[in-house]
């Protein structure tokens, strides 16, 4: 068993496309590795900023030898069969063997050298590597993300012969750019190679590269009794774009600290790539940065912070610019663009949105305990920064700014606060607000996102979701679950989705006749009068729906879910919950029941995990299951018998009446328990059950060749049946 050590150096590779590249290198050697029959003890892959490695221990020098049998044509098959399965074999048909009837080919083929394996897979892996981007240099056909330089190919020691678009393999690498020795040096094995590339001022592995940054930045910040600004994003970036990081302390401008704290970390962090310090124990930031370098500087790196100071001072000078000119601009300024922005060509405006999202917020309020006028005010301005410098300069800061703008604009604490935190949670692992206007804001806005896209049918399909419906829907859950909110997703569906269908289909009439819904009051009387009354008349129905409020604590109507939406929020209750360590069969089995508060639906199932682990709810479940069972046999027969189950007849044995009179006090036990949402006391009621059920199933045959006590029998079926599935459907668990 020996070593093969790959490497493929190249010019610079984007820190963003390093990660991606170890794990495609991973499988795509993986795969055609194993494809030829080959097995390894251990297989690593490593991504640096100007090269690719993969080391393999324990590969066998050849793959093993094969042999395997092809079935052909019946002996008595026509003769041009015969001849196909000759040519497809290779072999004379004195070579084949004659076995009931049937030719078989029997075929041997040995073994291949390694060597030669992994030389053709290099190839193709280079051929075929799935690079964002990539592009041809030079004069070959190759394409890469960068120019390759060099290619290491060594088995057991010795060089691996071929090459690829001309570019011959070899036993040779290079160390860093600027400190290394300066010429080319070869290797023998994976510990001589990565040795001697530390030599050269190269730290192969990310994780060695993001160690030595976060020890490096940490200390020259408590020199200068600092601290420094985690931020695990950068640190991945930077640890790919040094091979020999070095962190270097540089002071700003103290006056820049006059801009939000956000906007200065962001300034540093996008543009130009260094961390933000603080001072310990102080809130905000301090006037210095930490830059990192892929040099040690011989003057300790000074003139490289003066360097870099003064480009983050231009940086800063422009953020300081867009701070000030947005405060000359406002909201209501920033509001009226919206108008002219399209959120989705079949959705309508920015502008249309925050209306519908206003509404919705009014009406989440009174659930949440905030002020709906707050709500409805703060979900008006929510989107308005959008359209401010500092945003169009900074995406990341949208909701952000809006917050800072809107106090300087004399907002309402709570409204400036729901403004910059009606955004999350933005995933599992962000916050999740629980100032009641920020909820109902937070809860308007991804629900308007979510209802609006299921409405028009651009649901997630797979593994795409262009617009990230599973985020906002995951976040809509923890909100209502973190803040306890009982609300009606049934009734945001009917009210929202009627909301957006008027919407949709101004969009519609407009891309007829207008262009935008604010001509229809600059137009002529008799010009409106001409487009039939068409958009005049949706555009009154939906000022009339966005000024109304509908109660969304309980359903309304129906409550059918008619784009699936109410589907797809159990779908991802079910992966919340399953991450949580709950059973999904159980998830399912209360979403049966058609219900759509979350907040009930968690409690319920909870208490039915607990029941279900018990011993009388596991045998329970088994009599369920059989008393199912019975029933769907009999319910392939034709309709099964209803009514009242009967308690006096003749010969009826005790236990048939015991489960009779306890079905029926479970019955009201449970109900009780249910309308007062104690799911606790409804799995008790059950547990009542679990002694006649199966006292029942142990001495009475269900079916009995008396007709009338066959027909009782099943009616207490159907009748404990019933009683079980009011608290979930037992039929869809597992067990």
């Amino acid at each position: 068993m020996s070593q093969l050590l790959l490497e493929i150096f190249s010019e610079e590779i984007p820190a963003r496309m390093q990660p991606g590249a170890a794990r495609d290198l991973e499988r795509m050697a993986s795969d055609r590795l194993k494809a030829a029959g080959l097995t390894w003890d251990a297989l690593t892959t490593y991504a640096g900023p100007r090269r690719l490695t993969l080391v393999i221990d324990g590969l066998p020098a050849a793959t093993p030898d094969r042999n395997e049998e092809l079935k052909g044509p019946k002996t008595s098959a026509p003769a041009q069969a015969l001849e196909g399965f000759l040519r497809k074999t290779g072999l004379t048909q004195d070579q084949l063997v004659e076995r009931d009837g049937v030719w078989f080919a029997e075929i041997s083929s040995k073994g291949r050298a390694t060597t030669e394996v992994v030389a053709e897979s290099v190839d193709d892996i280079i051929r075929h590597f799935p690079w964002p981007k990539s592009m041809r240099w030079g004069t070959g056909t190759l394409r890469w993300v960068r120019p390759i330089k060099r290619i290491l190919a060594l088995y057991d020691g010795a060089v691996i012969p071929f090459e690829v678009d001309g570019i011959p393999s070899g036993d040779v690498t290079e160390g860093h750019r600027f400190m290394g020795a300066g010429q080319p040096f070869a290797v023998k094995d994976f510990a001589d190679y990565r040795a001697k590339l530390e030599r050269n001022f190269v730290l192969l592995d990310a994780a060695d590269r993001k160690l030595r940054i976060l020890e490096g930045a940490k200390a020259v910040c408590a020199a200068k009794g600092l601290a420094l600004v985690d931020d695990d994003g950068l640190l991945d970036e930077v640890s790919g774009l040094a091979e020999w990081p070095t962190p270097i302390l540089g002071d700003m401008d103290p006056q820049f600290l006059a801009l939000p704290p956000e906007v200065v970390q962001l300034s540093m962090k996008v543009h130009q790539k260094y961390f933000a310090v603080r001072e310990p124990g102080k809130e905000g930031l301090a006037p210095h940065f930490v830059v990192v370098a892929n040099v040690e500087a011989t003057d300790g790196g000074a003139a490289l912070a003066a360097g870099n100071a003064k480009v983050l001072s231009a940086r800063l000078s422009d953020a300081e610019f867009f701070w000030t000119e947005d405060q000359k601009v406002g909201f209501d300024a920033w509001n009226a663009k919206l108008k002219d922005v399209t959120f989705h060509a079949k959705l309508g405006t920015l502008s249309e949105r925050v209306d519908r999202i206003a509404a919705l917020a009014r009406e989440i309020a009174p659930l949440v305990g905030a002020d709906p006028a707050q709500a409805e005010q703060a979900a008006r301005l929510s989107k308005a920064d959008l359209a401010s410098g500092m945003v169009g300069e900074f995406p990341e800061l949208q909701g952000i700014m809006g917050g800072y703008y809107a106090r300087l604009a004399g907002q309402p604490d709570a409204v400036a606060d729901a403004i910059r935190d009606h955004y999350k949670p933005q995933g599992p692992g962000d916050t999740v607000p629980t100032a009641p206007v920020t909820v109902a804001v937070a809860m308007a806005e991804k629900l308007d996102t979510l209802v609006g896209f299921f409405t028009i049918d651009e649901k997630p399909t797979g593994s795409k979701d262009p617009y990230a419906l599973r985020r906002a829907a995951l976040g809509v859950i923890r909100l209502v679950l973190e803040n306890g909110t009982r609300i009606s997703l049934s009734a945001v569906g009917r009210v929202q989705g009627a909301r957006v269908k008027l919407d949709s289909l101004i969009v519609e009439a407009r891309t007829q006749t207008l262009t935008s819904i604010a001509d229809v009051s600059a137009l002529p009387a008799e010009l409106v009068g001409e487009l039939s009354g068409k958009v005049e008349e949706l555009v009154k129905a939906r000022d009339d729906m966005l000024a109304e409020s509908f109660p969304l604590g309980q359903r309304i109507g129906e409550g059918r879910d008619a784009h699936g939406l109410l589907a797809f929020f159990a779908d991802r209750l079910t992966v919340l919950l399953r991450d949580k360590g709950q059973r999904h069969d159980l998830v399912a089995a209360v979403f049966a029941l058609g219900d759509d508060d979350l907040v009930r639906i968690v409690r319920r199932v909870e208490a039915l995990a607990a029941f279900l682990a018990t011993d009388d709810g596991a045998n329970l479940l088994a009599g369920y299951k059989r008393a199912a069972q019975l029933l769907k046999a009999e319910e392939k027969k034709g309709p099964l018998p209803e009514g009242a189950v009967a308690t006096g007849l003749p010969n009826q044995p005790a236990e048939e009446t015991a489960l009779a009179f306890a079905a029926a006090a479970a019955a009201s036990a449970v109900d009780a328990a249910l309308e007062a949402e104690d799911f606790a006391a409804a799995m008790t009621a059950l547990a009542a059950l679990r002694g006649p059920v199966d006292a029942f199933f142990t001495a009475v045959m269900v079916n009995s060749d008396v007709a009338e006590e066959r027909e009782n029998r099943l009616k207490l079926l159907v009748q404990v049946r019933g009683v079980m599935n009011r608290v979930a459907d037992f039929g869809q668990i597992a067990g």
